[in-house]
């Protein structure tokens, strides 16, 4: 049974290595007849592999696509490849970063020891030109979302926004990126309630292995959730302002699910924040649409000061 199960692996391999082999070739690299072969192809085809054969003397079998993704094999060089290649792709803030993580909590999960030492020597060998902000810690962010991908209890120690410290247990629900930032939305057990943990501040501990079943949330509603907290916790500067656009329009602009209040076909209503009202106001001006703050004496202040600056500039300068 071994024997046979190391063999479909090694035609599953060379089935995703090239798209076309005769049943002579994949007998010849198998060492075995055409016959066992056929029995092989059959038995990958029940396990989902979308297997399709050939008729005619020159003919053979092909690996194509199917309804559902089956697993794949990688080699040692392809695995180390996949997992550098997530790892960038989710430290670099692009879209859909939460599933890079996830994809490389699985993958690292099963990778054996040799090939996580060269995944972490190319890691420690590369300088990337930083951000405003500094890129995750890709280490916690795989604990993290390997948690969540197996309903797993985590433990970690927390540093807050005032630098003091605490020890925390969660069941871990989602991790959201806004902006440069990560953060995780998890059940707190001590507080019987959820709670918003900026994933650059967790260390986590080693699991239990203690499992939970899910809690149901809405994906929007997530979002929602962790940017009001967010927002709430770390804005020094809140302000409403009245947009004169359509609300799907001015939503699509926004880019982040900041609460928008339909007020008419061409009015809404936003509550903004942030640590800088000057930046505030630029990010506003960029949203390309007119406003009025209705409340926020720091963003009218901003506003005034940037106006001022753009008059300035806009002037044509006295000739030499």
């Amino acid at each position: 049974m071994l024997e046979t199960s190391a063999r479909l692996l090694q035609l599953l391999s060379l089935l995703q290595l090239r798209r076309d082999w005769t049943s002579g070739d994949l007998a010849e690299r198998l060492g075995v007849s055409t016959r066992t072969v056929r029995t092989d192809v059959g038995k990958l085809r029940s396990l989902g592999y979308p297997v399709e054969a050939r008729p005619g003397v020159a003919g053979g079998y092909r690996l194509a696509a199917g309804s559902a993704m089956p697993p794949l094999v990688l080699d040692d060089d392809e695995a180390v490849a996949v997992a550098i290649g997530l790892g960038v792709a989710a430290g670099a803030g692009a879209d859909g970063g939460e599933t890079f993580l996830t994809a490389l909590a699985k993958l690292e999960q099963v990778m054996p020891s040799r090939l996580k030492r060269r995944v972490e020597a190319v890691r420690e060998a590369t300088s990337v030109v930083p951000e405003v902000d500094p890129a995750p810690d890709l280490e916690v962010l795989g604990a993290v979302a390997a948690a969540i991908r197996n309903h797993e209890r985590l433990r970690f120690d927390y540093t807050t926004h005032a630098g003091t410290g605490s020890a925390r247990h969660t069941e871990p629900h989602r991790v959201v990126r806004w902006g440069s930032r990560w953060y995780l939305l998890a059940w707190d057990l001590d507080r019987a309630d959820w709670r918003v943990f900026r994933v650059d501040r967790i260390a986590p501990r080693p699991p239990t292995g203690a499992r939970f079943r899910p809690r149901a949330v809405p994906e929007d509603a997530v979002q929602r959730y962790v940017v009001a907290r967010v927002g709430r916790a770390t804005w020094r500067y809140r302000a409403r302002i009245l947009v004169h656009a359509p609300a799907d329009e001015v939503v699509a602009r926004i880019g982040s699910p900041l609460e928008v209040e339909v007020l008419g076909p061409r009015t809404c209503r936003v509550e903004v924040g942030s640590d800088d009202p000057d930046q505030l106001a630029l990010w506003i001006t960029q949203l390309g649409m007119d406003v009025d703050v209705l409340e926020g004496d720091e963003l009218r202040a901003a506003f005034g000061r940037l106006a001022e600056r753009l008059t300035r500039a806009a002037r044509v300068p006295p000739s030499p």
